[in-house]
């Protein structure tokens, strides 16, 4: 009869061993499945603006760079095309510290004379750094081009997800 317990104590013990075993298991694996700590997302109100001058230019395209101040502070570079009488597309790249952002805009275009204006929507979609999760759209995107000497200011506003 002792016997007997002692084989039925060892086999509920071993049970619940390898049962605790396979738990610890499935969390590791769970954990680090990815390869990656999980990143949580935070938002920022961006409020900037971008004080550009002209690096080149061909035909209707201006590519821009400078500075950038407001919520996310660095340099920033643009290429804008005027692709009619009243559209305009750009790519834009943002880079403060510890990383970059980078998407792209489309939006109206009035051509006033010694300055044009353009507004419209600027869509986040890329970052490296600490912006690698970088995500918005629907950011406002607007700007003035002084065409004397092509030089652009551009704001962005609007929430962003990194």
């Amino acid at each position: 009869m002792a016997m007997k317990n002692f084989a039925h104590r060892s086999l509920a013990v071993g049970g619940t061993l390898a049962a605790a075993a396979g738990a610890l298991a499935l969390a590791v694996g769970a954990a680090g499945a990815s390869g990656t700590p999980a990143h949580a997302a935070r938002t920022i109100t961006l409020n900037d603006t971008g004080h550009l001058h002209r690096t080149s230019s061909k035909g209707f395209n201006l590519y821009e760079s400078g500075s950038a101040n407001g919520s996310l502070a660095g340099t920033i570079t643009l290429h804008l095309d005027v692709v009619s009488t009243n559209r305009v597309t750009a790519e834009l790249k943002v880079s403060p510290r510890g990383g970059s952002m980078s998407g792209n805009a489309s939006g109206s275009y009035r051509n006033n004379g010694a300055t044009a204006s353009f507004s419209g929507t600027l869509t986040i979609n890329h970052g490296t750094g600490s912006y690698s999760h970088a995500h918005g759209s629907g950011l406002k995107f607007s700007g003035t081009i002084q065409r004397t000497n092509d030089s652009v200011t551009v704001q962005v506003s609007g929430h962003l997800s990194v």
